[in-house]
C-alpha cells in the first residue's frame, strides 16, 4: 500500500505496534514517509526512530539525519550524526558511507566550516575518503563555505569523476564570484567527455550572465534545444536571465514567448530582464499580463516592478505598488522592496520624503539603502544632510560588514565639495574597520574569449595598442564637443592628470579595445562592476555617435545602450 498522507501513516505505525509479527518492511515505508515526504512528519519520525531497539544497521539514522539535512533546523543532521558516532554500544551502528554526505550538507547550509573540516578528518580515518559521493559532498561542502581553494583540492586529487563532480566544483566558482574560472571548468568538462545536465546548464548559465559570455550562453541554448526534450522552467528561466544580462533582451523574449506553462520565475526573470534594460513599459504591462493569467507575484516579481518604476522616476505608480505588496499581492515587504522606494524618492529629489520613509520603516535598513539616498543627496549637491546620515551609518549593523562602498561615497560627497579633511576622516573610518575599496574591472567578449580590464592597467597584451587607441578617440571625440566632466574625479591633483585618470577607467579600455578587435557593425558589449560615472556615459555617447557603433554597457544599476550620441537611460541612472 502506498502511504500519501500522515493519517495513513500513523494508521499502520498503530497497526505495525499492534502485530509486531507484520513485515518489517513497512516500517521501513511508514519512517520513509514520515521523514521524507513534504507531507510527513519530522518529529513524528524521530519519535519512532528513537523507539526503536538498537538498529543493527545505520539506514534509519541515515534517513533520519538525511531528513535532518533538508529541513529547516539542519543542525539537527549534526546532532544527530555525534550521538550515532559516540555511543559506545558495540550492537549500535556506525556512520558509514551514506552517512557523511548527509552530515556535510548540513554543515554547508550553516556554514560550519570548522565541524566540516573535522568531518572531513574523520572520513579518511574511516577510509571513505575515496568515495566518489562523499567527495562530491566534500567539494559542495567547501564550496559553501566559500573555500573553492579547499574545494579544488577535493577535485584535483580525485582518481574518479561524474558529472555531479564537475557540476558541483563549477557551481562551487559561480557561487564565489571566480565565474571566469567556472566557464574554463565547463569547457574543460566538455573536453574530457562529460555531458551536462540541467544543473551544470543552470550554473554556466549564470556565470554567462554574470561575465557577459554571450556565446557561451548561445551554445548552451543550442545544446539544450538539440536535446529535444523540451526546456524545463528552470532552465528556461536562467536562459532568459543570461540572454537580457548579456544585453539580447531579444533573444530573451523570444524564449519568454516560446515557453509553455510558465510559473512565477520565468515571468519574474523576463519583468526584470526589461526593466534593468530601460524598458519599464513593457515590464508593467507583462506583469499586468502575469496578473490576467492569474499568477501571484512573489517578493522578486516585486522587486522587478518597483524596479521598473525606479528606473523610470514613477514616483506615484511606485509608491501605489507598494502600498499593495501585502494587502493585494499578499507579499511580505522585503529591505529590497523599502530600497527600491527609497532609491525612487531620492533620484526624483525628494530627499527629506526618502529619510522619513526610512525612519518610518519596520526592518533595519541595509547599506544598499542608505548608498541610495546618500548618492542621491550627492547628486542633488545636498552635503549637509550627507553630514546629518553619517551617523546613521556608523550606528548601522552594515558596520559589520565587508561592504565599504557607503563610506566610498561619503568620502566622494566630500570630495565633490572640496572637503578633503572629510574625506580623509572616512578614509581613517575605512581603515580603522579593515574595509577596501573594490577595484572597478570591466568585461568585454571577443570571439568567445572573455577580456577583462581594471582602471589605469597595463598588463593586457596588447596595453600599448589599446592605450594609443583610447588616445586618438579622445582627440576625436574634443574635436566634437566632448570636454572630460574634471568633477569626477575626487583627487587633490591638477587638471591635466584628472583628465588622464578619467581617460583611463576600466569600460574606456574596453571599448578601446572593442573598437580594435570587434567586427564592424557588431555591438560592443562590456560588463562593469561600479556603477558607471558622468563622464564615461558621456564619452560613450559621443564614441555612439562619431564612430557610428552600438555600445551596449551593463553597470551595477543598470543597462545603458548608446545608440546615435544617446542612452536608452535618458540621463537618468
Amino acid at each position: 500500500m502506498e502511504i500519501t498522507t500522515m493519517a495513513q501513516a500513523t494508521q499502520l505505525h498503530a497497526q505495525f505496534l499492534k502485530y509486531p509479527q507484520t513485515d518489517p518492511q513497512n516500517l521501513s515505508k511508514i519512517f520513509n514517509f514520515t521523514a521524507l515526504s513534504p507531507s510527513g512528519n519530522l518529529t513524528y519520525a524521530r519519535h519512532i526512530l528513537n523507539s526503536l531497539q538498537t538498529p543493527t544497521n545505520s539506514y534509519f539514522h541515515n534517513t533520519m539525519i538525511r531528513a535532518y539535512s533538508d529541513s529547516p533546523d539542519p543542525i539537527q543532521s549534526i546532532s544527530l550524526f555525534l550521538t550515532l558516532h559516540n555511543c559506545e554500544d558495540p550492537l549500535s551502528p556506525t556512520p558509514d558511507s551514506f552517512t557523511y554526505p548527509f552530515v556535510l550538507k548540513a554543515c554547508s547550509k550553516l556554514k560550519q566550516k570548522r565541524f566540516g573540516q573535522q568531518l572531513h578528518g574523520l572520513i579518511y580515518k574511516s577510509g571513505f575518503a575515496l568515495d566518489l559521493y562523499i567527495q562530491n559532498a566534500l567539494i559542495h561542502f567547501y564550496s559553501g563555505c566559500d573555500e573553492t581553494g579547499l574545494a579544488w583540492k577535493v577535485f584535483d586529487k580525485m582518481h574518479e569523476r561524474d558529472v555531479v563532480s564537475w557540476t558541483s566544483i563549477i557551481n562551487g566558482f559561480v557561487d564565489n564570484k571566480r565565474t571566469v574560472e567556472g566557464l574554463e571548468l565547463f569547457e574543460k568538462m566538455v573536453m574530457e567527455g562529460f555531458e551536462p545536465n540541467d544543473v551544470t546548464v543552470i550554473s554556466v548559465l549564470r556565470a554567462c550572465a554574470d561575465t557577459g559570455a554571450l556565446s557561451v550562453g548561445i551554445k548552451l541554448n543550442e545544446y539544450v534545444n538539440g536535446k529535444g526534450t523540451g526546456l524545463k522552467k528552470n532552465v528556461v528561466t536562467a536562459l532568459i536571465d543570461m540572454y537580457s544580462k548579456c544585453g539580447c533582451i531579444d533573444s530573451a523574449m523570444r524564449i519568454f514567448n516560446e515557453a509553455v506553462n510558465k510559473d512565477v520565475y520565468v515571468w519574474t526573470a523576463m519583468i526584470a530582464g526589461l526593466a534593468s534594460h530601460g524598458l519599464c513599459r513593457e515590464a508593467i504591462a507583462l506583469f499586468d499580463r502575469m496578473e490576467i493569467v492569474d499568477l501571484k507575484p512573489d517578493e522578486k516579481t516585486m522587486t522587478a516592478v518597483l524596479s521598473a518604476c525606479r528606473n523610470m522616476g514613477w514616483v506615484d505608480k511606485g509608491l501605489t505598488y507598494f502600498k499593495n505588496i501585502k494587502k493585494v499581492y499578499n507579499v511580505r515587504p522585503t529591505v529590497q522592496h523599502y530600497g527600491c522606494i527609497v532609491d525612487l524618492l531620492a533620484r526624483a529629489g525628494r530627499l527629506e520624503d526618502a529619510q522619513e520613509f526610512i525612519k518610518s520603516m519596520p526592518i533595519e535598513p541595509d547599506a544598499v539603502l542608505w548608498r541610495s539616498l546618500i548618492w542621491a543627496c550627492k547628486v542633488h549637491g545636498d552635503t549637509q544632510r550627507v553630514e546629518h546620515l553619517i551617523k546613521h551609518v556608523e550606528g548601522s549593523k552594515m558596520d559589520s560588514t565587508d561592504d565599504c562602498g557607503t563610506y566610498v561615497l561619503l568620502g566622494n560627497v566630500y570630495a565633490s565639495k572640496g572637503k578633503w579633511k572629510n574625506k580623509a576622516k572616512v578614509r581613517r573610518l575605512m581603515n580603522q574597520k579593515g574595509l577596501v575599496k573594490p577595484s572597478g574591472h570591466s568585461r568585454i567578449e571577443i570571439d568567445g574569449v572573455i577580456y577583462e580590464f581594471m582602471a589605469g592597467s597595463t598588463c593586457h597584451f596588447e596595453a600599448e595598442s589599446i592605450y594609443k587607441k583610447l588616445d586618438e578617440i579622445e582627440e576625436e571625440l574634443r574635436g566634437n564637443g566632448y570636454y572630460p566632466k574634471l568633477s569626477e574625479v575626487l583627487l587633490e591633483i591638477d587638471d591635466e592628470e584628472k583628465a588622464s585618470q578619467l581617460l583611463h577607467h576600466s569600460e574606456k579600455l574596453a571599448v578601446s579595445f572593442g573598437l580594435i578587435k570587434a567586427k564592424p557593425g557588431t555591438i560592443i558589449r562590456i560588463v562593469k562592476n561600479l556603477r558607471s560615472c558622468e563622464d564615461c556615459h558621456s564619452f560613450m555617447k559621443y564614441i555612439s555617435s562619431v564612430y557610428q557603433r552600438e555600445i551596449l554597457i551593463r553597470d551595477r544599476i543598470r543597462f545603458h545602450h548608446f545608440r546615435n550620441g544617446e542612452c536608452s537611460c535618458g540621463d537618468y541612472w
